[in-house]
């Protein structure tokens, strides 16, 4: 009985001893180590079919190895600011990342620039495009004013870092929240994906939801009630 006590003491010391190293990773550390293993599981799921798998595997590599992490300071290219750090913002701060080839389906930005709209003064909503300057012109101005319209592109000097840490390790459009001090409190893969059938009315309510639940963790850490989460 004491060997069997002694031997849950040691594992659940092992367990305490990786989640705090877990926790004290950097977030492009935790994917070097994590990702290659997942890739490699998840593209078999994905292979034969099996999505409901294959998101599950993604959420467990959330959950067990990248929530806690924290980002580099990222320097970002604003479409209207030219450059800004993620540390400037003094806030939580939720990135989505998108390319102009990956339409946003019907209502998602509406549902966007109301959300930004309606936090603004607690999280700081950024757009990151997988795009040259150029192609993000026409889109950006659908964004309201409350949005960071952001570009990065492997051509770009400066860029190689975060294309190499954000675009192409766990693809796009993804959702990034981080909480102040740039710690990763949850990241979601997609959006609503509402059929083509679906009203306006439905599909922006759907995308709106999404994006609201994901936000929901930055906002219950800034003491926003649930009268105000739930409140559109």
């Amino acid at each position: 009985m004491k060997n069997i006590y002694t031997t849950i003491l040691l594992l659940f010391a092992a367990f305490s001893s990786n989640y705090a190293q877990s926790q004290e990773a950097t977030f492009p550390e935790a994917l070097k180590e994590h990702l290659n293993r997942y890739n490699i599981k998840s593209n078999d799921a994905f292979a034969n079919r099996e999505i409901q798998k294959g998101q599950i595997m993604f959420d467990s590599l959330v959950s067990h190895h990248l929530i806690g992490t924290t980002f580099e300071d990222y320097t970002l290219k604003s479409f209207e600011k030219r450059k800004v750090k993620l540390s400037s913002f003094k806030k939580p701060v939720f990135i989505l990342t998108y390319a102009t080839w990956c339409i946003p389906s019907k209502g998602e930005i509406p549902a966007l620039n109301k959300l930004a709209q309606k936090y603004a003064k607690d999280v700081q909503f950024v757009i990151l495009f997988w795009n040259k300057k150029y192609e993000v012109k026409q889109i950006a101005r659908k964004f309201n004013h409350n949005i960071t319209v952001c570009y990065a592109h492997e051509t770009y000097k400066r860029d190689a870092i975060i294309v190499a840490h954000l675009k192409h390790t766990l693809g796009f459009p993804t959702s990034y929240f981080l909480d102040q001090n740039l710690k990763v409190v949850n990241i979601k893969r997609g959006g609503a994906q509402p059929d083509n059938k679906s009203s306006y009315v439905k599909a922006y309510t759907l995308n709106y939801n999404v994006f609201r639940e994901g936000l929901s963790s930055l906002l219950i850490e800034k003491n926003i009630s649930d009268e105000q989460l739930t409140t559109n």
